[in-house]
């Protein structure tokens, strides 16, 4: 993960055109069309632009809005940032690590969290994990002091 691109060309090198029309421009996956929009496996959600980990797939759940939807993502994996593009007051969602756009957070979510993470699937990868190894990741980053 260090060896993150530093100029916009060097990204388009290193994403298909569709990639960096979502991470890099900030576009976003016609709803209902996504990879993994039904992925319901154990595992990993990670940034498609640098593979940084980003949500658990136990944070996920259906918010028939038509794109990936999370309740919680991994501490420090993520930052908010405010936008107002589009006519819209909203909260953008990126990558902590690479400041690739992933999509937008809400606050009309149905669990506890009352947050909808709501991501493009172009802007994730999926790493299938079993649960116990995906429970053991959670019980050491979630108690992680940094």
């Amino acid at each position: 993960m260090n060896d993150l691109p530093k100029t916009e060309e060097e990204w388009k090198a290193r994403l298909t055109p569709e990639q960096y029309a979502v991470l890099r421009e900030k576009g976003t996956d016609a709803p209902f069309t996504g990879a993994l929009l039904h992925e319901e496996h154990a595992g990993m959600f990670t940034c498609a632009a640098c593979g940084q980990e980003l949500f658990a797939s136990d944070a996920k759940f259906d918010s028939g809005s038509g794109w990936p939807s999370f309740d919680q993502a991994l501490p420090g994996s993520v930052k908010l940032v405010e936008d107002n593009s589009h006519g819209m007051h909203r909260t953008e969602v990126v990558c902590s690590n690479c400041g690739s756009h992933l999509g937008h957070l809400f606050n009309d979510g149905p669990t506890s969290t009352g947050n909808r993470f709501c991501l493009n699937s172009t802007s994730l990868q999926f790493a299938e994990s079993d649960a116990a190894a995906l429970a053991a990741y959670k019980e050491k980053h979630n108690n992680d002091p940094k």
